[in-house]
């Protein structure tokens, strides 16, 4: 890269930010139907930001799913590789209005963070690409490919329709996917493996109706008492899932300092952490289990009566190298044999997501190590495991088995992504246009 590439990014943020902003104002929550027109207004403005670029760029959807934006714009180098850079444009509800310390949808900077609902998750993942891209403006030193999805945050059920629609429109031999984060302020990362979810409704009935719990209690069980059996069965003494035949695995040696974990994490002091083996082996590359809803009566108001039936949703988060069919066998298997008393047990697939694992070994991925390097002025960027989930990685990586498939982002560990007071650390989203421009030039260099 020549020396002034470091000047052109601070020349080119102040545009990008402005797009940012923009593109945040838009309500573009793909979960509710009453905001469908939102979406498709994000789709629009995606669309014309990139045609502003010099891109030929489409609005396109498949199976009835929301829309996407596809853009393309071609290197004059002859024989350049092709990359494409993923982001989404659809973003997580805002929920309840008062948590937040501005408006959700009114971008503001506070502290040197720019706060709103998708101002990190994912919109300042398109900016950040639209950013490098701008940066070598006509003389992109690779084909590019932007494919710009609108149903992320909802599960990308028409994804792979859509890849299979467009798939020779988006092969490309590198996948640049900015919808991950960082280790740290100042320490950036490559996301090398990502769990995988499997979520299941769980319902336990003891009896066909309610009944006194004075005159039957003693005798017949009560389907939340059944119920909380069930869940206290799924682990060991120590925290661990206790579901026989998932896989575990090892992660990476990187430390994880115990008062950034319970600041980050929000655990009360008097919490003791759950599990066994390091603290990132248990975070990335072993299975939980959480309950994440439960439908009972409300303490409040409720009577003297023996609950006939209860249910829970369960949500597994599985290890990279596992996989769902496996998992929820496993999981099911286990509620089978361990369901008490003879109740009645119904186990009802909510969704699923396959686990990632990627081999981040090639020169793909030693270009995106150099240009973190440079970018973060030395910091060599780790390579991290997340305990999430993105679904979309696998189908990516099963639809473009020849392409090198690099997982980066904005986020970082007070991102707060999903929540109230998302936020985009600025100084870091900088780090990360940059890096994106150097990243570019790198291969248009193999």
């Amino acid at each position: 890269m020549t020396d002034d590439l470091r000047a052109r990014v601070r020349d080119v943020l102040p545009g990008v930010r402005r797009d940012l902003e923009a593109l945040v104002r838009i309500e573009s929550v793909s979960a509710d139907p009453e905001r469908a027109g939102e979406v498709q207004r994000s789709a629009e403005a995606v669309r014309d930001l990139l045609a502003a670029e010099g891109f030929d760029a489409t609005i396109t959807s498949a199976d009835g799913g929301r829309p996407a934006v596809i853009a393309r714009k071609q290197s004059p180098h002859a024989g350049a590789k092709t990359v494409l850079l993923y982001a989404h444009h659809d973003v997580q509800p805002e929920n309840d209005h008062a948590d937040w310390d501005s408006p959700p949808f009114e971008p503001t900077e506070r502290n040197g963070r720019l706060y709103a609902r998708g101002a990190a998750d994912d919109k300042a993942g398109i900016a950040a690409h639209v950013g490098a891209l701008r940066i070598h403006g006509d003389d992109l030193p690779v084909n590019v490919v932007m494919f710009v999805e609108g149903e992320e945050e909802v599960g990308s059920d028409s994804l792979p329709a859509l890849l299979k629609q467009h798939l020779d429109e988006l092969r490309a031999d590198v996948i640049v996917i900015a919808d991950s984060g960082n280790w740290d302020i100042g320490v950036p990362a490559l996301t090398t493996s990502l769990r995988g979810l499997v979520r299941l409704d769980v319902e336990v009935r003891t009896l066909t109706h309610a009944v006194h719990s004075g005159m039957w209690g003693g005798l017949v069980p009560d389907a939340l008492m059944t119920l909380a059996r069930l869940i206290a069965s799924c682990h060991d003494d120590d925290g661990n899932v206790a579901v026989a035949g998932m896989y575990a695995g090892p992660a990476a040696d990187v430390d994880y300092p115990e008062e950034r974990l319970r600041a980050e994490s929000g655990a009360v002091s008097s919490v003791r952490w759950i599990g066994t083996g390091s603290t990132v082996e248990r975070l990335w590359t072993k299975p939980s289990l959480s309950i994440i809803g439960l439908d009972a009566p409300k303490s409040a108001g409720s009577s003297n009566t023996l609950v006939p039936a209860a249910k829970a949703r369960f949500s597994l988060r599985i290890a990279p190298g596992d996989t769902v069919a496996n998992a929820r066998e496993a999981l099911t298997r286990h509620l089978e044999r361990h369901v008490p008393w003879g109740a009645e047990l119904t186990v009802t697939p909510v969704d699923v997501g396959e686990a990632t694992r990627i081999d981040a070994t090639g020169p793909a991925y030693d270009a995106a190590r150099a240009a973190f390097t440079e970018a973060w002025d030395g910091t060599e960027p780790i390579d991290m495991g997340v305990g999430g989930s993105i679904p979309f990685i696998a189908e990516f990586l099963d639809a473009f088995p020849g392409a090198s498939v690099l997982v980066t982002g904005v986020e970082d560990p007070d991102t707060r992504a999903h929540g109230a007071n998302e936020g985009l650390h600025l100084a870091e989203f900088e780090r990360v246009v940059e890096a994106e421009a150097r990243l570019l030039a790198k291969l248009g260099e193999l």
